[in-house]
């Protein structure tokens, strides 16, 4: 019986591409708020492709280590691995060919600082939070969130090499809207979580426990995300920008205390996806459009 050939889609699903490109677009945003123009194009090439990698590389160990979860829960039960399209060693083969690769462009084309706290963060996300966090703790994806909110400080290290005060204001600010962003997706999804035996909020401590949750954090995001400005990294811009999505997440946040259907808790999720995204779009823009003295 002819062996069916591997799909090059079963290998890109490994890649979680939509959560890598929100990743490598913060490392981008990173790269460029690190100098008043524009960066050095070998710099934003090499270390985004470097980054992305490595992310890759994460997302695939995750897989790997996964397999039994994933194929227990509905949202992850058509993955490559609990369908049997690929095995374990050639996972294993795939996350490690791109983690090398990563390493090698970035200690090549980049510098060491950033392949050092590139490589940390995949072990962070794909070893600590995936084998210990994610089973250990509801506080898993707080703790854990630290390596997803690395990002934008591996893109800043790779053009300037060295970890700037406001390269770890943009790790704060990831660092806090995880918490929110990741929470309303558990809220929908608690019945997978509870059935595969993960001890995330909504179900050691409730739907209710886990609203209040995001509402706190949410409120912390607001007052973090002021911090650009107050500091003299950002301007009017800016501001404007944080204050008007602040006060639509805090809508989300406070309507989902009482929410008009269960599918509500996606559009919270939806939000903060769209709400990130913007954030640091309004950085950009006020970076550019009113460049610091």
């Amino acid at each position: 019986m002819p062996v069916a050939p591997i799909k090059f889609a079963q290998f890109w699903a490994l890649t979680k591409p939509r959560v890598v490109a929100l990743i490598v677009f913060t490392a981008i945003v990173g790269m460029l708020l690190a100098t008043p123009g524009l960066p050095p194009l070998a710099a934003l090439f090499w270390g985004s492709l470097g980054i992305w990698l490595a992310a890759a590389s994460a997302a695939a160990i995750n897989h790997l280590l996964d397999q039994r979860i994933d194929a227990l829960m509905a949202r992850t039960s058509q993955r490559p691995l609990p369908t049997g399209e690929l095995n374990g060693r050639q996972v294993l083969g795939f996350a490690i060919a791109l983690g090398a690769l990563s390493m090698a462009i970035l200690i090549v084309f980049v510098n060491l600082l950033t392949a050092l706290l590139t490589f940390a963060s995949l072990i962070g996300y794909a070893v600590i939070y995936t084998v210990y966090l994610k089973r250990a703790t509801p506080q898993n994806i707080v703790i854990g969130g630290a390596a997803g909110a690395a990002p934008p400080v591996l893109g800043w290290t790779a053009v300037s090499n060295e970890v700037h005060a406001y390269a770890l204001l943009l790790f704060l600010i990831i660092f806090i809207w995880t918490p929110p962003h990741f929470w309303a997706l558990a809220i929908y999804r608690r019945a997978d979580y509870a059935r595969a035996q993960v001890p995330m909020l909504p179900i050691t401590h409730g739907v209710v426990f886990t609203r209040w949750h995001i509402l706190f954090y949410t409120i912390l995001l607001c007052l973090v995300t002021l911090l650009p400005y107050l500091t003299g990294m950002s301007g009017l811009i800016y501001l404007g920008g944080a204050v008007v999505l602040g006060l639509g997440f805090l809508y989300y946040a406070i309507r989902l205390m009482n929410p008009p259907s269960e599918l509500f808790a996606m559009e919270v999720f939806r939000y903060s996806i769209i709400y990130l995204m913007m954030l640091f779009g309004f950085l950009l823009a006020d970076h550019y459009l009113l460049p610091r003295l």
